[in-house]
């Protein structure tokens, strides 16, 4: 077809043009500081919630989890990220790779079903930072009052990203280094009670171990390393400052779960009243300033997929205008396509394993992603299988738009890499 040979065109241009369309009009670009921390919002936001791994299977087994399992998803994902957003330094990310190794159907199925996943995040984060400052502000409890703070935190934070990445970028950065600050006071206050006995417990005896539960924790702290990705058109030198981005952001991740935890399960049960209620106060500063950037790095990393899946083509060109589970599977199959069908191109950054090699680094964590959702309610099941069903039907009701105007999109985007 006229409109896919277009798109295959445009991505052609991508292996050999260090920038992208989007460059023209937006000069100004992500350094790599902002990027570390639109990335650490991706995945983590400080180690919120990693409690729940504790009281699944135990302290031991927790430590255990979050030092193995970066090696076994986190770190090839971000290895994938990393050749992939560097050979294709595009909006769209993951997208772009589904449509150049497999075509445009299934690059439309790869961004829906992201789409969904972000949108299921996003709409959490509003209610959970509510939930923290209802602590404060009992009258947010419910009723009226609750509704309302969950309307405004929603306008506000989405506003905030309106402004531009550049200053979500630089606003990343200042909640990521405040949110972190009441972990390293309240790891320093531990050191003393630190019992390292405590950290080879496997938990109450007699207490059945939730393993659903204990993995499905490990995976939703440590995944998204992908979602940066779609940003890749709005990166500096995306080509040098994805891969350092990447590494930086891994290590902080790591270190931002690995301490606290280290240090409330050494030191447990710790004498509160040592460092007081202002402490506590700080942690609850602390996870609100962290659900604020955890909303605003998946609203950019939503919004420029969105602006990705337009100038391909997917949506219509309304959604590439500017302000002034499966998809993981299809991801890593499409990084092992690529480097089968295309093994000359220049990638800026490869991983150095030949094809083979890949194939073993991509089966690991595509077993434990298989795992994941097999333990997965029959909800999940339900309105992946619509929303599925939905995208498939909207891509052949793109294509047939497209058909009665064959020259839209086409010469739009030709124009742009001319």
């Amino acid at each position: 077809m006229l409109e896919d040979s277009a798109q295959d065109y445009l991505l052609d241009q991508e292996e050999t043009l260090p920038t992208t369309t989007t460059a023209i009009h937006n000069p100004k670009k992500l350094s790599i500081i902002p990027l570390i921390f639109l990335i650490y919002f991706e995945v983590s936001g400080g180690a919120y919630g990693e409690e729940a791994a504790v009281g699944a299977a135990g302290p031991l087994w927790a430590i255990l989890g979050f030092l193995i399992f970066p090696f076994i998803w986190s770190i090839p994902e971000a290895l994938v990220t990393a050749e992939l957003a560097t050979a294709f330094p595009g909006n769209g990310g993951y997208v772009m790779w589904a449509h150049r190794a497999f075509g445009p159907f299934w690059g439309s199925l790869m961004g829906s079903w992201k789409f969904l996943s972000g949108v299921i995040n996003l709409a959490s984060y509003p209610v959970l930072c509510v939930d923290y400052i209802k602590l404060v502000f009992p009258l947010l409890s419910s009723g009226l009052p609750r509704y309302a703070a969950i309307l405004f935190s929603t306008l506000f934070l989405s506003f905030l990203n309106y402004t531009g990445l550049v200053i979500v970028g630089y606003t990343a950065v200042c909640l990521g280094v405040i949110s972190l600050i009441p972990f390293l006071l309240l790891a320093l206050f531990s050191i003393p009670m630190i019992d390292p006995s405590r950290w080879i417990s496997l938990g109450n005896q007699g207490v059945e171990k939730n393993w659903s539960l204990f993995f499905n924790t490990l995976f939703w702290n440590l995944n998204f390393w992908d979602n940066a990705s779609t940003l890749a058109g709005e990166v500096e030198q995306p080509q040098k400052t994805f891969p350092k981005a990447l590494f930086s952001a891994g290590l902080l991740t790591c270190l931002a779960y690995l301490v606290p935890l280290l240090a409330a399960t050494g030191a447990t049960p710790l004498n509160q009243q040592a460092w007081g209620k202002w402490l506590k106060v700080f942690l609850e500063i602390g996870a609100v300033l962290s659900i604020i950037g955890l909303y605003e790095a998946q609203l950019s990393s939503c919004v420029y997929q969105l602006l990705g899946m337009a100038e391909l083509g997917f949506l219509p060109q309304c959604f590439s205008v500017r302000s002034k589970c499966l998809g993981m599977l299809l991801e890593f199959a499409s990084f092992l396509w690529l480097r089968r069908k295309l093994p000359t191109m220049k990638r800026p950054f490869k991983v150095p394993m030949k094809l083979p090699g890949l194939v073993v680094m991509c089966l690991i964590p595509s077993g434990f992603l298989v795992y994941i959702m097999s333990v997965a309610t029959g909800t999940v099941f339900s309105v992946s299988c619509l929303v599925t069903l939905v995208t498939v039907v909207w891509y052949f009701v793109m294509r047939f738009c497209k058909s009665k105007r064959p020259t839209n999109v086409e010469d739009e985007g030709l124009e742009q890499v001319g």
